[in-house]
């Protein structure tokens, strides 16, 4: 059995899938609560790249999620799509991470938690494949942390494109990681499931934002592009909304994955 998994241990860790612009930070903010009632989980992380009007982040979003009680936030692309999160990271001790396999630019790519006498390692990595970027292997860099920095559980948030790159990350840190959870598409998949070494795995937890719009833009302004091919600003959709995420439950006897899934106004 891997060494990781803490059978008699109260370890809960929701995580909550993109947050996109204000709908998305509004049916979070309304649910929060209710979450922490129904799950009581023992952490709370949520994926934040697109918090502030679909790009990056902003110190005020930040200062609000921290005092609703959430204790990490993870990045993806758009880390650095709001100049403000520059200055946040100046601060060594934020509860921000971003994607561990950019070089040589501000932030930090795993943070560890402290509960109780535990430590959770939070890892934050981006896919390589559609990107187009030029940027370091996340297979190999995670698996170092993983192997080098001290930890009794360990979440690995991997932002990518390809459903492959995921589902190969996931098998590669089976036994390895306590959990991999897929971001960035913002469409929730149904493959929730324990690998075969224990490490809990979905490919995509899906976003927290506009249900109606596409992947949280105005529609109009998607459809358009795909006839048309013209590129228009996005548009944050303002209609319904929905937040997805999981519950890594590692307080049973087998650990578990749960997906939760909220429709808001």
């Amino acid at each position: 059995m891997p060494l990781f998994i803490r059978k008699s241990e109260n370890m809960k860790i929701l995580f909550v899938g993109d947050i996109y612009g204000e709908p998305g930070r509004r049916i979070l903010l309304e649910n929060l609560d209710k979450l922490k009632s129904e799950y009581k989980p023992n952490l709370i992380i949520v994926n934040a790249e697109n918090a502030a009007h679909g790009r990056g982040i902003t110190k005020k979003i930040y200062k609000e999620f921290m005092s609703a009680g959430i204790h990490l936030l993870t990045m993806g692309n758009h880390t650095y799509g709001n100049r403000q999160v520059f200055d946040l990271f100046e601060d060594e001790n934020i509860n921000i991470i971003r994607p561990i396999n950019y070089q040589n630019i501000p932030g930090y790519g795993y943070k560890v938690i402290n509960f109780n006498d535990k430590k959770v390692l939070v890892i934050n990595a981006l896919g390589r494949v559609y990107f187009n970027l030029s940027i370091e292997n996340p297979f190999t860099m995670v698996e170092n942390i993983l192997k080098t920095v001290p930890h009794d559980y360990s979440i690995v948030d991997f932002h990518a494109e390809a459903t492959s790159e995921k589902v190969a990350l996931g098998h590669y840190l089976d036994g390895l990681a306590s959990a991999v959870v897929g971001t960035h598409t913002h469409i929730p998949t149904a493959d929730e499931r324990v690998l075969p070494k224990g490490t809990l795995y979905i490919t995509d937890v899906g976003m927290t934002g506009p249900y109606d719009g596409v992947i949280g833009v105005k529609k109009e302004v998607i459809i358009e592009r795909f006839i048309n091919g013209i590129s228009q600003i996005n548009e944050v959709d303002e209609g319904p909304t929905w937040l997805n995420a999981v519950l890594l439950d590692f307080s049973r006897k087998e650990p578990q994955i749960k997906r939760i899934k909220i429709f808001g106004e």
